[in-house]
């Protein structure tokens, strides 16, 4: 684990991808937000696929910016 890892904030998966939705737009805090969650809570329910998922497809479809 970096330092960096170690300061990371606990947040829930729906926290994080209705931030993304808020702003219509996905950082790379936003990223490792998501990571860090699933891999914190190991498997994930069908609603936190379902929201994942979302986020996927307003990417593939251009309903989200990418941004640093």
């Amino acid at each position: 684990m970096t330092v960096a890892q170690s300061y990371m904030p606990k947040v829930s998966i729906e926290e994080v991808v209705q931030r993304i939705f808020t702003f219509r737009q996905i950082t790379r805090l936003d990223q490792r937000l998501l990571m860090t969650a699933f891999m914190s809570q190991g498997s994930l329910s069908e609603d936190e696929h379902l929201q994942i998922n979302q986020v996927f497809d307003a990417l593939q479809k251009g309903f989200l910016r990418v941004v640093d």
